[in-house]
């Protein structure tokens, strides 16, 4: 027996879950503005984490500034993951097939990997640097690259409805 590698795109498209997704009148909409929150929730913490890396409110402490945002993150980024697999069900082998979906979950992969390295490395000495000085340029790097690469991954998914 052999498996197409859109087979499990087929299958996930007709399941049950992906039809409830297509025929409940405010079941899609609901779950697309879910999803708009969780855009919301990580961007917009992510955003202002990176704008007082790259200089501005430097009266705010960086560290505390973290404690503060990172649950509101982790919490956007949960909340889009799984708003995000409910509307992939309903049109998975659409979304399967499109070079723009491929490349938001790239984006959003490169994402979450920037967010890993800049808490293993640069924020781990955060102590140096958490007010009176310059952030480092390793910590400034990664605040230019969260910023585009989560307005890149928002784009795609607003291109998603035109390619």
């Amino acid at each position: 027996m052999t498996h197409s590698p859109t087979g499990w795109l087929a299958w996930l498209e007709s399941s049950s879950l992906a039809h409830a997704m297509r025929q409940w009148l405010w079941l899609y909409p609901a779950v697309e503005i879910a999803h708009i929150a969780g855009i919301v929730l990580l961007v917009g913490a992510a955003a202002m984490f990176d704008l007082r890396l790259l200089g501005l409110s430097r009266g705010v402490p960086v560290a505390a500034l973290a404690r503060h945002l990172l649950p509101w993150a982790r919490a956007g980024l949960g909340l889009m993951a799984l708003t995000g697999t409910l509307m992939f069900t309903a049109h998975a082998t659409e979304f399967g097939a499109s070079p723009v979906f491929r490349i938001k979950l790239a984006l959003i992969a490169a994402g979450c990997l920037n967010a890993a390295i800049f808490h293993r490395w640069p924020f781990r000495t955060v102590t140096g640097w958490d007010v009176a000085t310059a952030t480092p340029p390793a910590a400034k790097a990664a605040a230019v690259a969260s910023l585009v690469l989560w307005t890149s991954t928002i784009a795609c998914g607003r291109l998603l409805a035109y390619f």
